[in-house]
């Protein structure tokens, strides 16, 4: 299995005279394309869904239908569990192989609207399942709920996605209508390497699913991790120095291994995962110079093979005596993403303390930041958050939710960026 790693700088060059300069490295961690006959690796995949009283009708009936339809996609040689949680939680489909896809299906149709929600306890019931069936496999979890974690524990949540993260476990979070906590759901994607989802109507859920599972699908390599070597003179920024991009924004924590920065990327699929380092970097001599070198870390399910390495690569600048700025578009539109989701947040800080102007100015900065990105989609939700706290208006729950997927994700793509 190939593993593609690129490496860009917003600028390739140095000036000589200048003081400390920053400088953003790009990094983009791929697959060679393939589909999962190539790859080999069986999925091993839990359905942890929301069946409280108020998913009650069309929600939970689209629902079902989505996960049926996911369970016609699987293989034999790929597992399948389902758990049911309202204020408590049960395992409705034990872990097992695909090999009677119509009796699981069955058992998913006898889901049945009650009670309130906790989270936690579908967590907690999902993961032991997928702990049973990981040995080789490729791990994920379909999170979805549509309502505030009212039974359960936002903490205890967290801890959940962070201890499937060193299993091997991918969470991805499915946020269900408007009343779902989206900071608990983004955290748990967060933390748990996996995506947040927006299923805004129940007539999306079937198309959201599918989606999803064609992303997971195209998973090869698993518990990615960046290994960073800084050459003398060379450091991260003291605030927040690493965050991917793409597919979605998110911050990223560190560990230090001697003296190597590791930082845990999760699956590698071909869609890159691009992370973006922000580096200071003392004055250096005239020439080249390296100023970091690049290897991943990561494990291939389908040949149970753990700890493989890629090939150190250096990410090297020129220093000159004549610099002209030369700013890669690549890597700028990189920077806005972050840009654009940071902004956000520092706009959501504002509206939870009170200040509703300040707030709307830094929802319109970050519509601004998109637009700039070329993400006009993103742009318009943003600015309409904006507009709605300018004229006085509380932002809706579905306000809130779109917001914040704008924040983390590019919803239209620019034509002149691949």
């Amino acid at each position: 299995m190939h593993v593609d790693l690129r490496m860009e700088f917003n600028d390739q060059g140095l000036e000589a005279t200048a003081a400390i300069q920053q400088r953003q490295l790009a990094i983009a961690a791929s697959v060679a394309s393939t589909d999962r006959s190539m790859a080999g690796a069986p999925l091993n995949l839990c359905l942890i869904l929301d069946q409280s009283g108020s998913m009650s009708g069309r929600p939970l009936a689209t629902v079902k239908e989505a996960a049926q339809s996911i369970v016609d996609r699987l293989q034999p040689h790929d597992r399948l569990s389902v758990v049911a949680f309202d204020h408590r939680a049960q395992i409705l489909v034990p872990s097992q192989a695909v090999t009677d896809p119509e009796a699981i299906k069955a058992t998913i149709q006898r889901l049945e609207p009650k009670g309130g929600t906790a989270i936690d306890e579908g967590l907690k019931l999902g993961i032991q399942e997928l702990a049973l069936g990981r040995q080789g496999a490729i791990s994920q979890a379909f999170l979805l709920t549509d309502g505030e974690n009212e039974h359960g524990d936002n903490q205890r949540c967290q801890k959940f996605a962070q201890l499937a993260a060193r299993y091997n476990i991918t969470l991805n979070a499915l946020g269900f209508g408007s009343h779902w906590n989206e900071d608990v759901l983004e955290g748990i994607a967060d933390a748990g390497g996996g995506s947040l989802t927006l299923i805004e109507t129940p007539d999306h859920a079937l198309t959201v699913f599918n989606h999803l599972f064609t992303r997971i699908a195209s998973v090869s390599l698993t518990n990615a991790h960046l290994l960073l070597s800084l050459s003398p003179g060379v450091r991260l920024a003291a605030l927040k120095p690493i965050a991917q991009v793409q597919p979605e924004t998110v911050e990223l924590s560190l560990t230090q291994e001697g003296t190597l920065t590791v930082v845990r990327l999760g699956d590698l699929m071909p869609q890159p995962r691009t992370i973006l380092v922000n580096l200071y970097i003392d004055p250096l001599p005239l020439g080249q110079h390296t100023i970091a070198k690049v290897q991943l870390r990561y494990d291939y399910p389908a040949l149970a093979q753990k700890a493989l390495l890629s090939e150190t690569l250096p990410a090297a600048l020129q220093v000159t005596n004549t610099y002209q700025p030369q700013s890669s578009p690549e890597v700028q539109h990189h920077i806005l993403a972050l840009a654009k989701y940071r902004q956000t947040q520092l706009a959501e800080l504002k509206l939870q303390d009170g200040d509703r102007g300040a707030a709307a100015s830094m929802f319109t900065l970050a519509a601004k930041t998109a637009l700039q990105m070329g993400d006009q989609s993103a742009a318009t939700v943003l600015q309409s958050s904006a507009t709605c706290l300018q004229s006085g208006q509380v932002l809706s729950e579905g306000d809130r939710k779109k917001t914040r997927i704008a924040s983390k994700t590019t919803l239209q793509s620019p034509t002149n960026l691949t």
